[in-house]
């Protein structure tokens, strides 16, 4: 995260206002929701996450075992079921 002076990007009133509340602080002012992307949106990370599960699933569904594809994809019993067996809207974030 980078600082900026407030000074240089704020007028003066809007500096004077905000004294009234903190001074001498960081002061972190987050975007608005409207901004935000989701996780991993854009790095790919999401995308490839979202691939792997449907290539589980799919595995799953054409009979491999839990076990074979914790051992295959190098996750636990436990998170291969969750993937598995979610109910979850499968939609995708890509």
């Amino acid at each position: 995260m980078k600082y900026i002076n407030a000074a240089k990007v704020l007028p003066e009133k809007l500096i004077m206002e905000i004294q009234k509340y903190v001074q001498g602080e960081t002061l972190y002012i987050p975007k608005p929701e409207t901004e935000y992307k989701h996780w991993g949106s854009q790095s790919g990370g999401r995308r490839l996450l979202d691939e792997r599960n449907v290539a589980i699933r799919a595995a799953f569904k054409n009979g491999s075992s839990i076990e074979q594809l914790a051992e295959e994809h190098f996750l636990s019993i436990e998170t291969i079921k969750k993937i598995v067996y979610s109910h979850k809207s499968k939609k995708q974030h890509w």
